[in-house]
């Protein structure tokens, strides 16, 4: 989910097997796979002593509450892994309607259906749209929820990596939307440093606070791994700028600037004395270096992947839409004294073109041999219920009506805006 200020980086993938489905519902299509994003599945805190289950990802009502109680984590580094500060809690994913319920409407209570509350209906309309191509739940249409605290490389291996002859066999498919393959500059330095909020306005008293949110983001390794690449040859490097008053009798205000090889000892300042309260204790939460480490080994793994030949690759990203990728705390006329004052400074931005989230710079460098690249004018939500989305869809899995288009020659690069009829293509 990650929202139009955040991350979600939604993947559809579609699996082969050696014959087709037959009989009832889903014959002649094949299976298809749908994989959410960061914060774009339902998460479940369960009790290990009584086993009761209470959603605390997505919320509407008591959405702080239930979230500082069951979410906020401490990362192990023995383990690797992101834990629940409440011992007797453990972080689940629900697997109802084959694994489609946890991404379908992330908070499914009754009244928020009864208003269509739009925000959180994350794959529904897909699910949808596949439903009405012919697909059939639990047949040839199933999905996988995940907990999006942890790190990426996890879900990764077990989809690809480890498995490597396993999903070349069953996997001829692959479609990726608005995922940031090289990172979310803009949005990810500042979620680290000032957190994150999804709603604004009247709807955001009723939803999670960027402050709450940052108490989480600091110590997930999913966070991490979306920090902007620092090998990436980047158009221009991302910054984080900081206006700083420097110590002395002349009090100069000096423009500090850091790229991705050096923002490390910037978070490390600035988050040097972060810590939360929780019941009645203060737990201190830096700059997390381990989880750190741990991203960019995965980052390696990343650059290190192979997608077997047999499947066949493509990207759909957002484009037109201004996207966050320097970001900025203080000003000439207010600047930053001690470094740990941003973590209580609203960010000032310089905008690329993209989805809103993820640049379209980074979304369009997969480094894998596309079949096909298509930008569509779309925020980063939108793009999961945008139609010209679903009708590449159709097309690429060859589920209903048939397009008329020619056959997209390999690495071509499409955008495809509200104004393209119906595409723009360049080499």
């Amino acid at each position: 989910m990650f929202g139009d200020c955040g991350l979600r980086i939604p993947w559809l993938r579609r699996r082969r097997r050696r014959r087709r489905s037959g009989g009832g519902g889903g014959a002649g299509v094949e299976p298809v796979l749908l994989v959410s994003g960061m914060g774009g599945s339902i998460l479940n805190a369960r009790s290990k002593r009584s086993k009761r289950e209470l959603r605390a990802w997505v919320r509407v009502f008591l959405a702080n509450l239930e979230f500082k109680k069951y979410l906020w984590s401490m990362y192990n580094a023995d383990t690797g892994y992101t834990e629940p500060l409440d011992s007797d809690v453990e972080i689940c994913v629900p697997e109802d309607e084959y694994g489609l319920q946890a991404i379908d409407i992330l908070d499914p209570s009754w009244w928020v259906k009864l208003l269509r509350v739009t925000d959180v209906y994350h794959f529904h309309d897909m699910i949808d749209m596949l439903v009405e191509c012919g697909y059939e739940k639990g047949t040839t249409l199933f999905g996988y929820g995940y907990d999006f605290r942890q790190s990426n490389s996890y879900y990764e291996e077990q989809l690809r990596y480890d498995f490597s002859q396993v999903f070349a066999m069953y996997v001829n498919k692959w479609i990726c939307i608005a995922c940031p393959f090289q990172g979310a500059p803009g949005c990810i330095n500042d979620s680290l440093l000032t957190g994150l909020q999804f709603v604004y306005g009247f709807e955001s008293f009723f939803f999670v606070s960027r402050w709450n949110m940052h108490q989480l983001l600091v110590e997930c390794p999913s966070i991490y791994e979306m920090l902007p690449y620092s090998n990436f040859k980047w158009n221009q490097q991302p910054l984080v700028q900081v206006w700083r008053k420097l110590s002395g009798e002349n009090e100069e205000v000096k423009l500090q600037e850091y790229d991705a090889t050096n923002c490390v000892s910037l978070f490390e300042e600035a988050l040097r004395d972060n810590k939360l309260d929780y019941n009645g204790k203060s737990i201190p939460l830096p700059f997390n270096y381990s989880i750190f480490k741990w991203a960019t080994d995965t980052r390696q793994i990343l650059d290190n992947a192979q997608l077997p030949s047999a499947v066949s690759f493509y990207n759909i990203y957002g484009i037109s839409l201004d996207t966050p990728y320097n970001v900025c705390y203080g000003s000439e006329s207010s600047p930053i004294g001690d470094l740990s004052e941003i973590c209580h400074t609203m960010p000032q931005y310089e905008y690329v073109d993209g989805d809103g989230t993820v640049p379209t710079e980074s979304a369009k460098a997969d480094g894998f041999a596309a079949t096909a690249r298509v930008g569509i004018k779309a925020s980063h939500r939108g793009l999961l219920n945008d139609e010209r989305v679903f009708q590449l869809l159709k097309q690429w899995l060859g589920a209903g009506e048939k397009s008329r288009q020619q056959p997209m020659s390999t690495s071509k690069v499409m955008d495809f805006s509200q104004e393209s009829i119906p595409f723009q293509m360049a080499p």
